[in-house]
């Protein structure tokens, strides 16, 4: 039995099956990844059953915790482990791209310059200190991508949706429900558009520049970095949308909208993330 949450309390849901579903899919998605990498057939087909497994329980488990929030069971207790909770997974998010920038960082300051030095002529006797550079030993040409063009566009449209994100967020504190619907619709769009403008430009990159994952440490930390982040905003996009459908339900009140920002704080973490991005991958080429 489930505990209803006091002023005093903490609400304790009942025990769940949710957690279990999560793990079969988990277990179905890890044997396909292992024979997909082995070019198995079989491999393709647990993926696909593993994914439809995890996003099924995904929305069930959301849609609860929704209509829990929703029906007054969560306190201010509640309510600040969630902030705590939201806090600890961004903060884990920033070491995750921070361990990719320092590994930019460590390539361009300390080996590029130590493989060039004389003591290494005999192995790569070509090998100069410049960047961006694919590496000793690979002599396959590249271009690097530069920063005007779409990356400076997607710059706008980020930065852009930080601002809509935070007028509609101004919006649910003063209940304007028509500015925060306009305001979280036109933040979810831009993210899908920056979306279809990396997907253009990665094309754009593989066969124009010949810039691909093959071409050496530069290629490698380019679609790791750019990668990575194209992921986060295309997770981030899909909860705004959440989010979005769930206003046109009906819900979050001035008083109570976690919800909303916590995907907010997620949203802001994801444009910080591209600005740098875009100083270090993309302009200081």
């Amino acid at each position: 039995m489930s505990q209803e949450a006091g002023h005093g309390d903490y609400y304790v849901p009942a025990p769940s099956t949710y957690p279990m579903t999560g793990s079969i899919a988990l277990l179905f998605m890890g044997f396909g990844a292992a024979f997909s990498v082995n070019k198995l057939q079989l491999g393709y087909g647990l993926l696909t059953i593993g994914f439809a497994i995890l996003f099924y329980m995904m929305f069930v488990w959301f849609r609860t915790v929704a209509h829990e929030s929703e029906g007054g069971k969560y306190n201010a207790r509640v309510g600040q482990s969630f902030r705590w909770g939201m806090s600890w997974f961004i903060f884990s998010e920033v070491m995750f791209f921070a361990a990719f920038f320092g590994a930019l960082f460590y390539m361009r300051v300390f080996s590029v310059p130590w493989l060039s030095d004389l003591d290494h002529k005999i192995l790569w006797p070509d090998f100069i200190n410049e960047w961006p550079t694919a590496g000793p030993g690979i002599t396959e040409k590249f271009m690097p991508m530069g920063p005007w063009g779409l990356p400076a566009f997607n710059t706008l449209l980020l930065l852009t949706s930080g601002v809509t994100v935070t007028w509609a967020h101004w919006a649910l504190k003063l209940n304007k429900r028509g500015q925060l619907k306009i305001g979280l619709f036109l933040t979810f769009m831009l993210g899908f558009i920056f979306i279809g403008c990396q997907a253009y430009e990665y094309g754009h990159a593989y066969s124009e520049l010949n810039l691909k994952l093959s071409t050496g440490v530069y290629g490698a930390s380019f679609y790791m970095l750019t990668g990575f982040h194209g992921f986060h905003v295309t997770v981030g996009s899909i909860m705004l949308f959440v989010i979005w459908c769930r206003v046109l339900s009906g819900h979050f009140t001035p008083e109570n909208h976690f919800g909303f920002e916590g995907v907010a704080w997620y949203w802001h973490f994801v444009d910080v993330v591209w600005l740098g991005l875009f100083i270090f991958v993309y302009w200081l080429i």
